[in-house]
């Protein structure tokens, strides 16, 4: 995103920080939904999840460098949560395509977007309101149909 044109909140959600987080968040839930189906051990997501919230945040640049290697995104991202995570990320992406992880994921933030979109929305109706509600008995010239 052009960062002149952005404000600061929308930008943050479309970062690539941002995506990977979400594309993790898709991954540990798939996973959970795999160890109540008794298909993953019990915990693999929580304990996943724990050891990558004690590492440093996912690195774009790292991810990217992977990308260049193996030529295909989700496998780049999942190479990189598995270096962080050590040997129990086999467990994610279980049953997955890639699109199942970039379509959820972009859902997700389109939804976030939409969300933030919204209040925007919300304070212009209120500023519209005070204002139709300051100016309503101010006279003005009517300029069309014969008035």
């Amino acid at each position: 995103m052009i960062p002149r044109y952005t404000r600061p909140e929308m930008g943050r959600l479309w970062d690539p920080e941002r995506r990977f987080a979400v594309w993790l968040d898709v991954e540990l839930l798939a996973c959970e939904a795999w160890e109540k189906l008794g298909k993953v051990p019990k915990g693999t997501a929580g304990r996943i999840g724990r050891r990558l919230a004690k590492s440093p945040p996912l690195d774009p640049a790292r991810i990217e460098a992977i990308e260049k290697e193996v030529k295909h995104d989700v496998i780049a991202f999942l190479t990189h949560v598995a270096e962080r995570a050590g040997s129990e990320a086999r467990w994610l992406h279980l049953g997955m395509t890639s699109s199942d992880v970039l379509d959820t994921g972009l859902g997700v933030l389109m939804g976030e977007a939409a969300e933030l979109m919204l209040r925007g929305v919300d304070d212009v109706l209120a500023v519209l309101k005070r204002q139709a509600r300051r100016f309503a008995r101010t006279p003005m010239i009517g300029r069309t149909h014969g008035i």
